[in-house]
Formats: structure tokens, sequence, C-alpha cells
């Protein structure tokens, strides 16, 4: 592996071999409603509570994202996965119904991107085969996290983000036929001082805007 910059380069040619995605009601109206494996008209997806269902759509993309790349548990050699919640309860609790090994990432929004870049090294340098990178979150569960609860009925403005509902997967292999990761940018945080939490976007832009790489 080289490094140049914040970026990395993968000589072994780590792949996507394959992946699954699952999206909420309101995901499905949009324009990748329709690339979706599983798309939901109730958002609590038959649970209790939204954390429960943001963890059942998790688990669900997981096992997609295995069953679709032709294999089964028992040749998946770790999965990298992390939600927007405390403890990464949803990925930690999706964990237990796996007999791989699971390392636990948070990024915020930057979750999947780091888990498929931590999945490419590891394959990359040759310590695993097969990695699984995963990631969800659920809109309700996030307002409750980052903002305020539904039940409150607070009004949101019309400039503010929406957290998607839904859950996604990647299988990261040393073979087979798929997409190469070639490269990965490492990113770092910028602080602008940004306080709006109905404005994660101006928080986060800068980061996009001047990453070396």
């Amino acid at each position: 592996m080289m490094k140049k910059g914040n970026t990395v380069f993968f000589k072994n040619s780590p792949r996507i071999v394959s992946f699954a995605a699952i999206c909420g009601s309101k995901e499905k109206e949009g324009i990748i409603g329709e690339y979706a494996d599983v798309t939901l008209d109730d958002d609590m997806y038959s649970e209790s509570t939204f954390e429960k269902a943001e963890c059942k759509m998790l688990t669900n993309a997981i096992s997609l994202t295995i069953e679709k790349g032709g294999l089964e548990e028992k040749d998946i050699d770790v999965m990298l996965s992390g939600d927007l919640l405390n403890q990464i309860i949803s990925a930690s609790f999706a964990a237990r119904d796996y007999n791989f090994p699971f390392l636990g990432v948070y990024s915020a929004c930057s979750t999947m991107s780091e888990s498929i870049m931590l999945a490419a090294m590891m394959v990359n340098a040759g310590y695993v085969k097969r990695a699984v990178a995963a990631t969800g979150s659920h809109f309700a569960s996030a307002e409750r996290q980052y903002r305020y609860p539904l039940e409150l009925g607070c009004t949101r403005p019309p400039q503010a983000q929406w957290t998607v509902t839904g859950a996604g997967g990647c299988l990261v292999s040393s073979s087979g036929d798929g997409v190469k990761i070639a490269s990965a940018t490492m990113g770092r945080v910028c602080d602008y001082g940004v306080t709006d939490v109905n404005n994660m976007g101006a928080a986060m832009a800068p980061a996009g805007a001047i990453i070396t790489p």
C-alpha cells in the first residue's frame, strides 16, 4: 500500500463484490428508490421502537449483502459497521446475530465510507479475505438523538436536513468480480463554529471542500 498525502493507494485491488440497500417510505419516493433491494411502507418495520426498526434494517441489509455475494456467514472474516446512535447500538445489536468478528465504527455521516476504507485496507494487507462494511440510520431515532423527539412536535425549518431511514452493506473481497477500490482519502475534522443543529450541511461542507488528496 502506498500513501500520498492523505490518500492511500491499494496495490492488491480489493473490490466490492456485492452490496445491498434497504430504504424507508420517504426515500423510496426519490430518484434512488428504484435501486434499493427492499423498500418499506412502514418505517416502524413492524417493530415497537424506531431504534429496533433501525437495527432490523441493518441486520437484513447485512444478510442480503452476504446472500447476494453467493456466500454464507462462515465465509466472512470480519464486519465493520456503525450508526448514529449512542454506543452504536444498532450495529452492536445487529452483530449479535452473526458469528464473525465485529469492529464498531463511528464517523457520523461518513461511517459507510470509513467502514469501506478500513475494510479495503484489511483486505489489501492480507489480514482478511472478505469483510462486510455496513451502516444504517433512521430519521426518527436520529431526531431524538441530535435534535428533538418527534413526539414533542417541534417545528422544523425549511432548510433542515433529513436523516435517511435506511441501511446498506458492501462485501469487500480480495477476489471476484466487482468494482475495484483503487484508493481512499482520509478526512480530518474541520470546525468552523457552525452551531445550528438544523443545518448539518453547513457544518460538514468545509471538510469535504478542503480535503487534500
